[in-house]
């Protein structure tokens, strides 16, 4: 159709009463729609992306309570040593069998008890490159150890911070042990005030505790000193035997 035909025929129907043509262009308004969404899903997609890079930002910047443990590989430096770890290792499982177990809580702290020295034992016998799998196995065994304590000792609703130390433990189980140890002392300090019987345990527990502390950063500050790690097995294995006579 000729243009000319084109403007006769829009002026026709516009004599028409009712009729009011409006000039359009079905080719130019496709155009521009599919320009529009093509713009929109690049737009949609850089967003996409620009978001994924902030998050990957985000998570290689938090910090280092929030990043998984650096297992620590030196120890055991001669069959003396190794043998001598695992010795050290098995009071705990002992412990663990004597401990009471009034309710779900105490059984709860006293299977992980025998857990912890079930897991030292394996890390200091193990070899390779499944030692490192085990150290880690043993640091969470000890902070699960701390968290089941915890709810033995207190009463009252504990669930949010359970759920919090539960959803850090497998990257960061020493902040979980300390916190739920710290939470101990406090717990048993305040114990031994108004129960003459428990002094002379939280006595025994207080030096036990400080000498094992010692022990510890001493066998991460001098790695090739032996026997500091069998020390503070059994200094942390003296402390564990008193927190069972809060349990009684």
């Amino acid at each position: 159709m000729s243009p000319q035909n084109t403007s006769n025929s829009r002026k026709s129907l516009e004599n028409v009463r009712g009729i009011h043509v409006i000039p359009h262009s079905p080719f130019s308004l496709e155009e521009f729609t599919q320009q529009g969404d093509y713009g929109r899903t690049c737009k949609s997609s850089t967003d996409k992306a620009n978001q994924w890079v902030l998050v990957q930002r985000v998570w290689q910047q938090r910090p280092g309570c929030l990043r998984p443990i650096k297992t620590c590989m030196h120890g055991d430096q001669n069959v003396a040593e190794r043998i001598a770890n695992v010795l050290t290792s098995l009071p705990f499982i002992a412990l663990g069998l004597q401990a009471p177990r009034k309710n779900l809580n105490t059984k709860l702290y006293a299977n992980s008890l025998i857990g912890v020295g079930v897991a030292s034992s394996l890390y200091h016998s193990s070899r390779g490159k499944l030692r490192k799998y085990l150290r880690w196995f043993d640091y969470t065994m000890i902070a699960t150890a701390t968290m089941c304590l915890s709810g033995a000792l207190r009463n009252e609703n504990l669930k949010l911070l359970m759920a919090a130390s539960a959803a850090l433990l497998p990257i960061q189980p020493l902040m979980v042990s300390a916190v739920h140890t710290g939470m101990m002392e406090v717990a048993f300090a305040k114990r031994a005030l108004v129960e003459p019987e428990l002094r002379v345990a939280h006595q025994v527990h207080k030096m036990s505790s400080m000498l094992g502390g010692v022990l510890f950063i001493a066998d991460d500050m001098f790695p090739a000193t032996p026997f500091l790690h069998a020390g503070w097995h059994l200094a942390a294995a003296i402390g564990v035997g008193t927190c069972n006579k809060l349990l009684e």
